[in-house]
């Protein structure tokens, strides 16, 4: 079991190094920062300088090992536009959208595996045919137009709910089913998948035949069973919370750290944007380290493979 951990955590490492080295690439090749940040009018001496006072005046190979070293020492860089630490920055705008996508996800997981399971249940029946066509119209709509169309309708013709911004648990509302409905229909699809692939298993007839109420065979046998890929999602749900926002938080004028990309990504402010990516890493890698520890309480045959191979 050590060794299975310490193999899933040296992978761990090795993806974040990955996910931060082709960031720090992408940025280098995209552009020069300092011809966006200074005017147009700025003297070549200005440009020259600023160039020489953020380091991008030495080679790419200096600048990576220098900011990977800085990373190892906790120090995130600084932000081009105003000088404040990126972590600063990046901190400041999390509690905004941890308050949509944490309500979000509750949707998701609240509307998405209880469809999903009773779909699968009544399989063929008018709600399973309901339930899937509602699950591929949120899975299909992208979330910007399913944002619009919400303003227009509840902000814009009836007057309910604000457009955009942020204040009060008003503004809220739009953007948080905006992002619930897309992965509660995404979920409903694979539970309703996997609860079905589960029910045709022999040893759930084979329980059945046995006498074991209907009621028992589901929570006891299925539904465990059926757990494994619908915690894959799930995990990736969480780890995708901050990432996923961003067009959301966009579309409502939402002061959170999907919209703090943006606007980095736009000034190339790569301190602001590299910091952003660290931390979507590190959530995506942490969630999927979780989930494979899930799967060994989920599944005993996950258990026993990893105690034979530690030993």
């Amino acid at each position: 079991m050590l060794r299975y951990l310490a193999t899933r955590l040296l992978r761990a490492l090795l993806t974040i190094a990955m996910v931060v080295t082709f960031a720090f690439v992408v940025l280098r090749l995209s552009g020069d920062p300092a011809l966006l940040i200074m005017s147009v009018d700025a003297p070549p001496e200005a440009v020259e300088a600023f160039r020489t006072a953020w380091g991008l005046d030495e080679s790419l190979w200096v600048q990576y090992v220098k900011y990977f070293n800085a990373i190892l020492h906790g120090d995130l860089g600084r932000s081009m536009r105003d000088g404040r630490d990126a972590i600063q920055l990046v901190a400041e705008r999390i509690p905004a959208t941890l308050a949509l996508t944490l309500p979000a996800l509750a949707i998701k997981i609240g509307i998405g595996v209880p469809a999903g399971i009773y779909a699968a249940l009544h399989r063929n029946s008018l709600t399973d045919r309901v339930v899937m066509t509602l699950a591929v119209m949120g899975f299909t709509v992208p979330s910007f137009v399913l944002g619009l169309l919400l303003v227009l309708v509840f902000a814009v013709q009836l007057g309910w709910l604000p457009s955009g911004g942020d204040g009060t648990w008003r503004h809220a509302v739009l953007p948080v089913v905006t992002l619930g409905v897309g992965g509660a229909a995404v979920l409903a699809r694979f539970t309703r998948s996997a609860m079905l692939e589960v029910l045709g298993q022999p040893y759930i007839r084979t329980a059945s035949a046995k006498g074991v109420p209907w009621h028992a065979v589901v929570r006891g046998h299925a539904l465990p069973n059926a757990a494994i890929p619908t915690v894959t999602i799930v995990g990736f749900m969480v780890g995708s919370l901050i990432a996923g926002a961003v067009v959301v938080e966009s579309v409502f004028s939402w002061p959170g750290v999907g919209r703090l990309l943006v606007v980095a990504v736009a000034n190339r402010d790569l301190a602001v944007v590299q910091c952003i990516l660290l931390l979507v890493a590190i959530t995506m890698v942490s969630s999927n380290f979780v989930v494979d520890l899930l799967y060994g309480a989920l599944d005993p045959r996950l258990r026993q493979s990893r105690a034979g191979g530690a030993g």
